[in-house]
């Protein structure tokens, strides 16, 4: 038996690396090899920071008899969702149409063309036994029927319609939406709907942009307070398990720590205080401790286990507290944190109900338990960088950095930037993954080209370093020509992407902006800074299903929203002007970073510099001295020189 995952670039495959299961990767030769043999395609979709993906690893592709059973009957395949974005959705699409729901880990069998005809999620073992056994049975017995379900599934997928779109969102629209969320809202707890409960990030964007403070400052406040974030070391898990935001699935997520990270940076700018920003920095410092790889990237996944259980690291109980911090302080910490045995074995998950009286003491026990807490086995990290995640990243702490006048931040933000100019893109093109500064074999998305635009021009707002600026315009041609779908949206693969029995195309948001809502939230950007017609019609179209969903499905629109609210602003467009070594020119910048705007644009430099964006153009100093100039849609008020008149114009529109 060959081990093909080995040289893998996926730690969720290099995970599975030495089953006694003879693991393919996804690729031609699996279906060669399926073809050859004539069997069918097992197809086991995770990721490595998905509990249940290591609960049936350990049952089943761990155990020497399940493996026979698969290694006799079928050409098995093991698929990094994170890595292929593109084989999870339409294999997602199968197993949803075929059970009514979806999970991971994902089992599919299909045809060796890969046509999907049994699809489910996590099978213990003794069923999934019975499962091969079935499905080895009816290949052999009742191919014909076998074969006629797997075209019969494809058909009905293919025939899928699009979502239907319509015009730009309007004021009514958004005000639809808004009508929509309050539906769903938590006024007890915040947060939408019951449990399991997702931190709802891009909503919340939306909300903060429409100056929407009673359902985005309640849900912001009550998940900061709550086990879904971590009161010691910072940074949010993945999802809660209750309404309460009290126990969470304990997994940590680039993807949710960057997009909170920018929110509560935002919620800081509209009068969020000192919560915001203390939320806001310890997300950041938790992204460089613990997220950050040697080439300046940022790893994927903290896992929920560690020594085997889910949680073990995070989770107290009184005795541990006093132990770490003595009697009368592992009391008030008892008290403070809520260690009323939450969870699991008389464990708790720390939360923060309400501030400490001591502020003081507060800081010592904090740090006393975060170092005891230090010795713990850790939880497993995924460090696989992903490109769209990591433009996340480089948004968020680009502007946090910026606001809070963190330099470090800003630092970290160029130096992930850096990786993804350096490992990731090949003449135009993004490739998804890389792992120890090597590149892995799989196409950028829809999504890595839109997020890594996005942050690519909010950096360049930050720093006025136009290479940020120009990358990004690569990016976006990239995007406008290889991912269109020729009626306004876009597809989530470019148009010479692998074929799979089925393009994806999914304008909604999951639990990171849609490929089609993120690239629109990157032109319309771009366009502000540019003048580009091309830019802006485009996004404006890529914005057209969110008038579809707006009035009854808004939560899965959240981006969409944001984006559209930017539109209809215009978005502000600023053009600091001025020497950058020059404090008044820096006074200027960071009082235009501070504005609380929807989809704010910032250029920084000369108005002859050749690389920059076309809204530098024309606008010049004012009696010698750095000036700003407040625009939308290229029409520019008369310049100020002062933050305290820029502040002034950027309040009056």
């Amino acid at each position: 038996m060959m081990n093909r995952l080995k040289d893998s670039t996926s730690p969720y495959l290099l995970q599975h690396a030495d089953n006694p299961v003879d693991w393919h990767p996804w690729g031609e030769e699996a279906f060669a090899e399926a073809r050859r043999r004539d069997v069918p395609l097992l197809v086991s979709v995770g990721y490595s920071a998905c509990h249940w993906c290591h609960v049936m690893a350990h049952e089943s592709f761990e155990d020497a008899e399940t493996a026979r059973l698969m290694n006799d009957n079928f050409v098995n395949v093991k698929v990094d969702r994170e890595e292929r974005p593109d084989v999870d959705a339409v294999y997602m699409g199968a197993t949803q149409a075929m059970t009514g729901q979806g999970g991971w880990p994902m089992t599919v069998f299909a045809t060796p063309d890969g046509h999907p005809f049994y699809c489910g999620t996590y099978f213990p073992r003794r069923d999934f036994q019975r499962l091969l056994a079935a499905v080895h049975e009816a290949w052999t017995d009742k191919r014909e029927a076998v074969l006629r379900q797997g075209s019969q599934v494809v058909s009905a997928l293919t025939s899928q319609t699009a979502l239907p779109s319509g015009p730009l969102p309007t004021a009514e629209t958004l005000e639809r939406a808004m009508d929509d969320l309050r539906a769903s809202f938590d006024a007890a707890h915040g947060g939408f709907g019951g449990a399991p409960k997702f931190p709802p990030s891009m909503v919340l964007e939306f909300l903060l942009r429409s100056g929407e403070h009673e359902m985005s400052g309640k849900t912001l406040d009550a998940m900061s307070r709550g086990g879904i974030y971590d009161q010691l070391g910072g940074g949010f898990a993945r999802y809660s398990v209750d309404a309460l935001w009290v126990v969470p699935h304990f997994e940590k997520m680039l993807y949710d720590n960057a997009l909170l990270l920018r929110v509560y940076t935002h919620w800081w700018k509209a009068g969020g205080g000192e919560r915001a920003r203390r939320i806001a920095l310890e997300t950041a410092e938790w992204l460089l401790r613990e997220m950050r790889t040697p080439e300046g990237g940022f790893a994927s996944a903290l896992d929920a286990d560690s020594e085997g259980e889910e949680g073990r690291f995070y989770v107290w109980t009184p005795e541990q507290l006093r132990e770490v911090l003595g009697e009368d302080d592992g009391a008030w910490a008892a008290r403070l944190f809520a260690v009323t045995g939450t969870f699991e074995h008389g464990t708790s998950v720390l939360q923060l109900l309400e501030d400490p009286d001591d502020a003081e003491r507060f800081a010592s026990v904090r740090a006393r338990l975060l170092a005891a807490r230090e010795t713990r086995v850790r939880p497993g990290r995924d460090d696989k960088v992903v490109a769209s995640w990591n433009g996340l990243a480089v948004a968020a702490l680009a502007e946090t950095g910026a606001v809070f006048d963190r330099p470090d931040l800003v630092e970290a933000a160029v130096a992930a930037a850096g990786l993804l100019d350096r490992v990731h893109l090949r003449d135009g093109r993004l490739l998804r993954t890389s792992r120890d500064g090597r590149a892995g074999a799989n196409a950028g998305v829809l999504e890595d080209y839109a997020n890594v635009a996005e942050g690519l021009i909010a950096l360049y707002g930050v720093t006025g370093d136009t290479h940020w600026f120009r990358l990004a315009a690569t990016l976006l041609d990239a995007v406008l020509g290889r991912f269109a779908d020729g009626t306004g949206g876009f597809f989530d693969t470019a148009d010479d992407a692998e074929r799979l029995f089925q393009r994806p195309q999914d304008p909604t948001d999951n639990a990171t902006p849609s490929g089609q809502y993120a690239a629109a939230g990157a032109l319309l950007s771009f366009a502000a800074l540019t003048g580009s017609g091309r830019h802006r019609e485009a996004a404006h179209s890529a914005l057209g299903t969110v008038s579809v969903l707006a009035g009854a499905h808004a939560r899965f629109a959240g981006w969409g929203l944001a984006v559209a609210r930017a539109a209809l602003d215009g978005p502000v467009e600023v053009a600091v002007v001025g020497p950058p070594d020059d404090a008044r020119t820096r006074a200027l910048h960071h009082e235009a970073l501070l504005a609380d705007t929807p989809g704010l644009v910032v250029a920084l430099g000369a108005d002859s510099a050749p690389d920059g964006p076309a809204l530098l153009e024309g606008r010049g100093l004012v009696g010698g001295a750095p000036a700003a100039y407040v625009c939308r849609g290229f029409t520019c008020r008369m310049p100020v020189t002062t933050p305290e008149e820029l502040r002034r114009e950027l309040a009056g529109g």
